[in-house]
């Protein structure tokens, strides 16, 4: 019973790193209406700048958070700018058409570009602290992946309270949920979307570095956490950033289970089979009523 329940924490562990990184997707889509299928790559990228912060400075990849966040945040306006924007002007009915085109060649440039600079080995961060673990009622728990739970839970929490109170906040919410009559009320719209997108893109680098820590990293992660991702928004449904924590979790819960069950070959294929049974049973998530 005890390789079950480890492994239902391993499971969950990984399951919030999941919810982080679906909440980025999950809030661009949500507000912009445009599917960013290179979602992974950033998060692969913000991956590489925790190491390289750590490799070459000696910086802690979970304080490297303060210098990988808000360099994401301004690479998602530089993208916005010179991709995404050109996506939003176009009838709200082609953003998703146009955004997998836009989204499907950023994603092969990036990975293509993390080969030529970074090489295509697999890298990961290994501090003083990586082996620690803490031992509850025979479990072993992983300091380092524990961690990295709280944190992504604390960024999800704050980005929700941020969506709540905030003035932007406000305007991002109300621009996902009508751009038309946010727009006659005086909301700047394209200024929403911007945010939104910025939003999205330093999520996805704080996910990228929380990955660096407990997993490893290479440029062709990028696939496999856009899809993960995408698992995770189709569970979770639009319009909750803690729900989407929460389909995360859920996620890293059935690939636990299943590993448990049938072998670590299947964990991969259980993420598609949620994915097709939610998209058949709940289209709107299991979060939104």
């Amino acid at each position: 019973m005890t390789p079950f329940l480890q492994q239902l924490v391993l499971g969950l562990l990984l399951g919030g790193l999941y919810g982080l990184a679906a909440a980025g997707l999950s809030l661009v889509f949500g507000v912009l209406k445009v599917l960013n299928v290179a979602h992974g790559q950033l998060i692969m990228l913000g991956g590489y700048g925790a190491f390289w912060l750590f490799a070459l400075r000696g910086l802690d990849p979970f304080a490297s958070l303060a210098v990988v966040i808000p360099a994401a945040l301004v690479a998602g306006v530089i993208l916005y700018w010179a991709l995404f924007g050109w996506v939003v002007r176009a009838p709200e009915e082609t953003r998703v058409k146009n955004s997998l085109l836009v989204g499907f060649g950023l994603a092969l440039a990036l990975e293509a570009a993390a080969v030529r600079l970074f090489t295509a080995d697999e890298r990961s961060i290994t501090t003083g602290y990586a082996g620690a673990v803490l031992s509850i009622g025979g479990l072993a728990v992983p300091v380092v992946r524990l961690a990295s739970l709280a944190l992504a839970l604390l960024l999800i929490g704050g980005l929700h309270l941020a969506l709540a109170r905030w003035r932007w906040g406000r305007a991002i919410r109300a621009t996902a949920e009508d751009w038309e009559a946010a727009l006659l009320t005086g909301i700047d719209v394209r200024r929403a979307y911007l945010l939104a997108f910025a939003l999205g893109t330093a999520l996805a680098g704080a996910a990228g570095t929380l990955v660096s820590v407990g997993y490893s990293i290479s440029p062709s992660i990028g696939l496999e956490w856009t899809l993960k991702a995408l698992v995770v928004v189709v569970l979770a449904g639009l319009g909750s950033m803690l729900g989407t924590f929460v389909g995360g979790l859920v996620l890293g819960l059935a690939e636990a289970v299943s590993a448990a069950a049938f072998g670590g070959p299947y964990r991969e294929v259980v993420g598609l089979v949620v994915f097709f049974v939610v998209l058949v049973a709940r289209p709107r998530g299991l979060f939104v009523r």
